[in-house]
């Protein structure tokens, strides 16, 4: 190559930059000892800036647009000025490309459990994950505070310390919150833009911003959630006594189906078991759950077991007590030979208004079937007109 060519080299120049990384947050444009020449042309794309540093400060910072390098104030790279260094200028100038577009699906995710006071569980932990999105506000910013002299930036450098400020400000504002862990989920989105609001605040001083802020998921400890979904299933089973049978009879299934186990023995104590929860559940329960004996004495003695031949007599009839209302007043509660001994007096007729628990409403005792027989013994009154 002559020596004209080379120097109608030195005056051509186009510097731009295309990237397809989809990860690369700044780029430095390359030449040879840093050498920008004399009307080079500078190519600045939508979603880039161009930040020129000259001799080791920063020196302007160029939005999208065309431009042409040729001022005083631009690095002169006229190597005909300076023959004693060989066609190389000793000012040295960089140019760095910084995308300016949002950056996307940037996961995070809290590394411990975050503590907080639930209103409904107390005391309780819980953790939380998603993603987010970044974008460069402020090149200049950028370029000082984070990247430095770093030739090629991507993602994955600065990630690690927005996770790091997004963990903070997310269990500040969760636990700070008041919402209690079960409606959370109903409250995420309200939660994501705090939480970007003020993750933004602090990534301000980098030059950045967070546009976009998601929870994905709030989990609770795998204790907690097995306790809560035993919860759960308690209060689909509804009747615990007919759940009780229906366990023990699954029970015995499986026994029977499993005879390298002994599923003749275990299908056998299987079946005591369900006889005797059966029965325990048909005995009346205390004041404090535990069965009583059959006129409520006290608690049950340990049940035998019931021979094969005789089966469990039923449980004993429930006595009722009842109130009267007359003349506005309510008397009692009296038991039914209290009623017995009234209706003997002519103290309750068969007009007389009674209620009794679990029945609805007042009744005049000639309506109810269990005192209708206290009146049995005097014959009804004479039909009209006879």
């Amino acid at each position: 190559m002559g020596i004209l060519d080379f120097l109608s080299g030195q005056f051509i120049d186009v510097i731009h930059w295309t990237d397809d990384t989809r990860d690369t947050l700044v780029w430095r444009f390359e030449r040879e000892g840093h050498e920008i020449k004399y009307g080079a042309k500078l190519t600045v794309r939508e979603g880039q800036a161009a930040v020129f540093i000259h001799e080791g400060q920063m020196a302007d910072v160029f939005t999208p647009g065309l431009y042409m390098l040729e001022t005083n104030n631009m690095p002169i790279m006229t190597s005909l000025q300076h023959w004693d260094h060989g066609f190389q200028s000793p000012f040295k100038s960089e140019i760095y490309f910084v995308n300016t577009t949002r950056f996307t699906d940037l996961k995070w995710g809290t590394k411990n459990p975050v503590m907080l006071r639930d209103p409904e569980f107390g005391p309780t932990r819980i953790r939380a994950f998603g993603t987010y999105s970044i974008r460069v506000t402020d090149p200049a910013t950028f370029m000082t505070e984070i990247v430095g002299t770093d030739g090629e930036f991507t993602t994955d450098e600065i990630t690690f310390q927005i996770r790091n400020i997004i963990v903070q400000e997310s269990s500040r504002v969760m636990a700070g919150s008041g919402i209690p862990v079960l409606d959370m989920a109903a409250n995420t989105g309200d939660m994501g833009k705090l939480i970007a609001t003020t993750v933004s605040e602090v990534l301000k001083a980098y030059g950045l911003i967070m546009p976009e802020f998601y929870i994905e998921n709030i989990s609770l400890p795998p204790a907690v959630e097995a306790a809560l979904d035993k919860r759960t299933s308690m209060g689909l089973a509804g009747d615990l006594g007919k759940f009780t049978q229906y366990s023990a009879a699954e029970a015995m299934t499986a026994a029977a189906q499993n005879p390298a186990g002994g599923g003749g023995m275990g299908a056998g104590l299987g079946m005591g078991m369900g006889m005797a929860m059966a029965n325990q559940m048909a005995q009346p329960q205390g004041p404090w759950g535990a069965a009583q004996g059959p006129w409520g004495a006290g608690p049950q003695q340990p049940m035998q077991a019931p021979a094969a031949a005789q089966p469990a007599p039923p449980p004993p009839p429930v006595e009722h007590v009842w109130h009267i209302a007359k003349a506005g007043q309510t008397t009692g509660p009296f038991s039914k030979a209290d009623m017995g001994r009234m209706a003997a007096e002519g103290a309750l007729t068969r007009d007389t208004h009674v209620w009794t628990p679990g029945q609805d409403g007042w009744k005049t005792a000639g309506d109810v079937q269990e005192l209708a027989q206290l009146f049995t013994i005097l014959p009804p009154p004479p039909p009209p007109g006879v």
